[in-house]
């Protein structure tokens, strides 16, 4: 059963499920994304990427946007098992331990070596003077929009994983050359990828062990940097292009939003949702725009 909100013609416009997912759509959801659109531009919230961003440009892009299409072009490489042959993290683990965990990063930068041409939207969001910008994918679309603009203000915040490095690291700093930096905080545009990325350096959070520690520490939130604990705080977060149908998704999701202020909205096709997606958005109190994400991104940046 659906409740009704509100008054009027525009009333079925916005519901309520039973177990209180917020959905808008048709005139609520393009006057949401109207306050989203001013939001973005007076950073007053954090755009949060994932790879269905991809399908904008093309109906089928030069990299994988799933995770099930990273484990398909993983399992090319080398088989998995067939209990776990539809999970990329799994059969990346399985490639480690079989083949050493040099040839998983080669071959996670074969898969995604395909440079990505930015969307209108990646486009657009490099010329705002966001604070903070979080990409969820390994393609680094949002990196090359932004180096287009010729910003010389933005670093790029990439998790790595623990299986090379040795002490207490969990992410690298990077300019939009390329070159390795230390961590800092004046710059005006923090690009956080959290799992990582294919540029500069082939950082890939990828395999079930790069996650164990990862994990093991998120709740207590050391391994997000401390300036994105910072720039989230006094911001709302704004998912386009993302699902939550795994949980490795719903716990990074989760963990960086923590503890921060202001409204949470999401671009997903209501009709689409699994049981754990509508959980997962009713716990985190995410509004969810019901709109296609390419109509979404088109009326974001007109």
């Amino acid at each position: 059963m659906l409740q009704v909100v509100g008054q009027g013609a525009d009333s079925m416009n916005t519901i309520l499920s039973s177990d209180r997912v917020l959905i808008v759509r048709n005139s609520d959801a393009e006057r949401r994304l109207e306050l989203l659109k001013d939001a973005l531009a007076a950073d007053g919230i954090v755009p949060y990427l994932g790879p269905g961003l991809l399908r904008l440009s093309c109906a089928e892009p030069t990299v994988p946007h799933t995770p099930e299409a990273v484990a398909a072009a993983l399992n090319m490489r080398a088989t998995a098992p067939r209990k776990i042959r539809t999970n990329m993290w799994s059969v990346a683990q399985f490639i480690e331990q079989r083949r050493h965990r040099r040839t998983l990063q080669t071959w996670m930068a074969e898969i995604f070596a395909a440079p990505v041409v930015p969307t209108v939207l990646h486009a657009w969001l490099a010329t705002l003077p966001l604070s903070l910008i979080i990409d969820s994918w390994y393609d680094a679309t949002m990196r090359s929009a932004l180096a287009k603009t010729g910003r010389t203000d933005v670093v790029e915040i990439q998790g790595v994983t623990r299986a090379n490095q040795f002490g207490d690291i969990w992410t690298k700093t990077y300019d939009l050359s390329g070159k390795e930096i230390e961590h800092g905080s004046e710059e005006k545009t923090v690009l956080y990828t959290p799992h990582g990325s294919v540029r500069p350096a082939a950082n890939f959070l990828v395999s079930d062990s790069d996650y164990v520690e990862v994990l093991t520490e998120i709740d207590i939130q050391t391994p997000i940097p401390e300036v994105v604990k910072d720039r989230r705080t006094n911001r709302g977060l704004f998912f386009v292009g993302c699902r939550f149908d795994d949980q490795m998704l719903r716990t990074f999701a989760r963990q960086i939003m923590k503890r921060s202020n202001g409204p949470r909205s999401a671009v997903i096709d209501a009709a689409t949702l699994t049981k754990n997606e509508h959980r997962f958005l009713t716990e985190s109190a995410i509004t969810l725009i019901d709109m296609p994400t390419g109509e979404a991104a088109a009326r974001l940046v007109g």
